[in-house]
């Protein structure tokens, strides 16, 4: 896990921070959100999308917990 980048405490954040954080590539991501195992987008405008920061920290956490499995 890339902890290159910081989360802000709340709020939403964008793709690259999150791929900065996730070793997963764009189109990775994009098929993990279409079957569940990354959280669900929230659109902030028509073409803005945003991901709430506790729904990332929460996927962190329980990546983190696999890896140490």
């Amino acid at each position: 896990m890339q902890n290159s980048t910081k989360l802000p405490e709340e709020g939403f954040v964008r793709l690259p921070t999150i791929l900065s954080m996730i070793p997963v590539g764009r189109s990775s991501w994009w098929a993990g959100v279409k079957t569940g195992r990354y959280p669900k987008p929230v659109r902030i405008g028509t073409r803005t999308t945003m991901w709430r920061v506790e729904d990332i920290r929460k996927l962190i956490s329980s990546i983190e917990a696999e890896n140490y499995k």
